[in-house]
């Protein structure tokens, strides 16, 4: 039996990332792919293009891992770990990539990806302590911020859960205090 046969066969014929019929192509899953089926994909063409062309991501396409994350396939769940990663500044992307659980080998693998992501590697975060904050850690505020726009003040002592990281500054994260997203200098957090 070929790959895309048994991929056709695991899947129903369906996009295993976001259940679309038509235009499926196999994908296999760098960096470790060998062209079986255990380490590749049935996608569609639009999961594909958006893959591969990161500067197309439509963000609102992906909802469909709120889904697929639970499939018992483990390069579905790599997949959908990397593509939640990557949407990690939206709240909802965040959410699920912090309900996301990944057996110990299935995360070395997820792992391997986002190591081999160069523009990752260049920003560092660090918090007040010169410590390196990652997309998900919990942080701690050292001081009281007055939050522009929200008319409220975030406490000094405040636990952030869950933390995005602002991409293209190093300065700045994302979290949610008092249940609003707010942006907040990495200068007055320190990892929790």
């Amino acid at each position: 039996m070929s790959t895309e046969s048994i991929l056709e066969a695991r899947s129903g014929s369906k996009c295993e990332l976001c259940g679309a019929a038509t235009s499926l192509t196999v994908y296999e899953i760098p960096p470790t792919s060998d062209g079986g089926a255990d380490s590749c994909l049935l996608i569609c063409r639009t999961c594909r293009e958006q893959v591969e062309n990161p500067e197309k991501i439509d963000v609102h396409h992906w909802h469909c891992l709120n889904e697929s994350m639970w499939s018992q396939v483990p390069a579905v769940q790599v997949m959908a770990w990397r593509m939640l990663k990557s949407l990690s500044k939206e709240a909802w992307a965040s959410d699920l990539f912090d309900m996301l659980y990944l057996d110990d080998e299935t995360q070395a693998w997820a792992q391997a990806l986002a190591e081999n992501d160069v523009g990752e590697e260049m920003i560092k975060h660090l918090d007040s302590n010169g410590a390196v904050l990652n997309a998900g850690d919990t942080v701690t505020l050292i001081k009281d911020l007055n939050v522009k726009g929200a008319n409220f003040t975030a406490k000094r002592g405040t636990a952030v859960r869950g933390i995005s990281l602002v991409q293209d500054n190093p300065e700045q994260i994302e979290g949610r205090v008092n249940g609003q997203q707010i942006v907040i200098l990495t200068a007055f957090v320190r990892l929790a």
